[in-house]
């Protein structure tokens, strides 16, 4: 009785180390587009399970209405309404897979775009241990919660517009406005998992974003470093890994605490004009059917030598936003964005409030998403520093969005 009491054991065990295994090495397995841990579908496998190919797809297709303020100008014929219509944000096709229960990799193709933006991401992670991968080639520079969810699973169908869009710089001498998001770019990145409770990411890219897929740095003149960004970031997860969505119907039965810093330095940036100094702080929460999320993030600008200039300029912005499923489908969404758009040493701030409802059906493969958005003017000195604040940015946007993934 007791050898057979022993040898259920034993496979008990085996079991639950094969399952575990099999589980350690498949949910890094992700396109950071769409989910794909627990989901076959197309699959492709050798027998032993030490290769796999997971082919997916994501599309959005989306209808914006977007009207702008007048600037106080009252010209003849202006057109209020701008940038309305149709439009496909993305047509993704990609692979996704292990090799050697080491290496995972990605390849995703954004079939919307252009140029070298038409490369969305293309890396592998060499999956050494738990505490320790190696990311190298195209991916999500580790700075804001924001970007680093998947896309296919955002709260809203944009990210905040603090995040996006580009600063103002009152000098002719800058060529290249920054924003404050770094987003995709080609690099390499040590990240890892320490004590199930700490998600680290340490990177060197080129800092030139998704549309450039060569190499075009230098040495800086200043620092006599590589021209390179530098970007790092810490997480606090007490009940394990973050989830990559921001609320899904299929996971409304756990708990999950996130606490985040992160850091970047783009040395001579934007055309080498300046060094973007980057920091931000970030806190995500999800309790069954809720979500919440709140970062705030500061970009400190400071103009090399060549531009013969020594002043510095500082810009922040943050957002907050929750969501809630109301049933299985449902999830209405709210969201406040505030941005200092033209300095801290300048009066005014844009105030961005939002509201968005998401609808999944088809057993979550299709997913519709509806949002508006208003932008508020507060605290500037006089009509004439309002105007130029918000220049070029919508004042009423309504969207609608359709997406479809396997």
């Amino acid at each position: 009785m007791k050898i057979k009491i022993l040898t259920l054991l034993s496979l008990m065990l085996v079991s639950l180390s094969y399952a575990q295994e099999k589980e350690n090495a498949e949910k890094y397995i992700e396109s950071d587009m769409i989910s794909l841990a627990g989901k076959e579908g197309f699959t492709f496998k050798t027998s032993q399970g030490d290769f796999l190919l997971k082919p997916f797809v994501l599309i959005q297709t989306r209808a914006c209405y977007n009207y702008y303020d007048n600037e106080g100008l009252a010209l003849f014929e202006q057109d209020n309404v701008l940038n309305s219509g149709f439009s496909v944000p993305y047509a993704l096709v990609g692979f996704a897979g292990k090799a050697f229960n080491i290496v995972t990799y990605n390849l995703t193709i954004n079939a919307a775009a252009s140029g070298g933006s038409l490369l969305q991401q293309a890396w592998f992670d060499i999956n050494v241990k738990e505490q320790m991968r190696f990311r190298i080639g195209k991916f999500k520079t580790p700075f804001t919660h924001a970007y680093l969810s998947r896309l296919g699973q955002t709260l809203f169908m944009t990210p905040p517009t603090s995040l996006t869009t580009r600063v103002n710089i009152p000098f002719d001498l800058n060529a290249f406005n920054p924003a404050m998001a770094t987003g995709f770019d080609i690099g390499v990145q040590m990240h890892g998992l320490l004590a199930q409770k700490w998600e680290y990411q340490l990177g060197i890219f080129n800092g030139t974003g998704i549309g450039v897929n060569s190499a075009t740095k230098t040495t800086s003149d200043d620092l006599g470093i590589p021209s390179l960004l530098y970007a790092a970031r810490m997480a606090y997860t007490p009940n394990g890994p973050m989830p990559l969505h921001q609320g899904s119907p299929d996971d409304l039965n756990s708990r999950y605490l996130s606490l985040g810093a992160s850091v970047s330095y783009n040395v001579e940036a934007n055309m080498e004009a300046s060094n973007d100094l980057r920091v931000g702080l970030e806190t995500s929460y999800i309790k069954n059917r809720w979500y919440l999320g709140a970062e705030a993030y500061l970009m400190n600008v400071d103009f090399v030598e060549r531009q013969q200039t020594s002043e510095t300029m500082n810009f922040y912005g943050a957002y907050a936003q929750a969501g809630y499923f109301v049933n299985d489908k449902l999830q209405p969404a709210l969201r406040l964005d505030v941005f200092d758009r033209n300095g801290t040493d300048v009066n005014g701030q844009l105030v961005m409030p939002a509201i968005g409802l998401n609808y999944y059906f088809m057993d979550n493969n299709l997913k519709l998403q509806v949002m508006y958005q208003n932008l508020q003017k507060m605290g500037h000195d006089n009509a004439f520093a309002k105007n130029d604040d918000d220049n070029g940015m919508s004042e009423h946007s309504i969207c609608a969005q359709l997406q479809f993934a396997f």
